[in-house]
């Protein structure tokens, strides 16, 4: 028995094995403290969340540091073994390299960060997380109707960036243009509802269309753009049901359904207060003429 527990403790490759897990037990205890210790003295989520990243990199970087001095005079055969292997481990693990790769191309490229609401494979969210294989979405819409989140948490991998179109709502422009459309009836007085609908958009999102110009200043000189209007705009076009408004208006992607709530309201109170001279256009059936009737009653015979 002696002799089995001295082989085996003397034995290099379970001398070796032991160390290896005694280098990775003691870099996970030295993350962990780190990220706890450091963490607490960071108010700020955003710069807490990077520093935990940054902690654990550099624990990866470590660990593998100490594992090569632990297996430096079998680094030759273990080249070898692992040349034999590459090619077969490669096509097996082909989506997880290409997860790897995407996050390498997210840390360099500037496709989105932690925080920017995205649209991945057909989810939209915003990023809480990017990991080594996969990015992490607080998903908005679905069953809930307008940009609010639904609770559910997603995960994509990183492999999508090279597959399919990555959809960034608040990277350079952090803002959106949108739309609302009012169907006023033929016959309304048109020139009072543009004149209400301008002013309502110029009280809601005018003062903040103004402070957005050095933003698009800056998104001209960066990408090959021609210069937009910011300033919320009023058009007219006519359907054969009803004259239509187009409200145009830019606004915070955070703030859209809000946004727009404001807007509408005050459309309401506006149509209130016309007294009849601005009617909302309605789905129905108009009959224009009925043709006369001729009735004419003989009496029995």
């Amino acid at each position: 028995m002696q002799e089995f527990i001295d082989k085996w403790l003397y034995d290099p490759m379970v001398t070796k094995a032991i160390a290896t897990a005694f280098v990775i037990i003691l870099v996970m205890l030295g993350v962990r403290t780190a990220q706890r210790v450091l963490g607490r003295n960071i108010q700020s989520a955003e710069r807490r969340y990077h520093l935990r990243k940054l902690i654990t990199f550099g624990g990866y970087i470590l660990a593998i540091f100490l594992l090569s001095i632990v297996f430096s005079d079998k680094l030759s055969s273990i080249t070898i073994l692992l040349g034999v292997a590459g090619a077969g481990v490669a096509f097996a693990l082909q989506e997880v390299i290409a997860s790897a790769a995407g996050w390498i191309a997210l840390s360099f490229g500037r496709f989105y960060n932690v925080g920017d609401r995205v649209q991945l494979g057909g989810i939209k969210g915003d990023v809480i997380d990017i990991g080594v294989l996969r990015t992490t979405l607080m998903e908005c819409g679905a069953w809930i109707n307008g940009d609010q989140y639904n609770g559910r948490i997603v995960r994509v991998a990183n492999s999508f960036i090279f597959k399919e179109p990555v959809y960034n709502y608040s990277s350079d422009f952090p803002f959106l243009w949108d739309e609302i459309t009012i169907p006023v009836r033929y016959g309304s007085n048109y020139e009072l509802a543009r004149q209400g609908f301008q002013k309502i958009l110029e009280d809601v999102t005018g003062e903040h269309a103004r402070h957005l110009k050095g933003e698009w200043r800056k998104m001209t000189g960066k990408y090959m753009l021609e210069d937009a209007q910011l300033e919320p705009m009023v058009t007219l076009s006519l359907t054969g049901n009803w004259a239509e408004f187009a409200l145009r208006y830019v606004v915070d992607y955070k703030k859209r359904r809000s946004t727009k709530d404001a807007i509408s309201m005050r459309i309401l109170s506006l149509i209130d207060q016309s007294e009849g001279e601005i009617k909302l256009g309605l789905s129905s059936f108009e009959l224009a003429a009925v043709p006369p009737l001729d009735i004419t009653l003989h009496p029995p015979r």
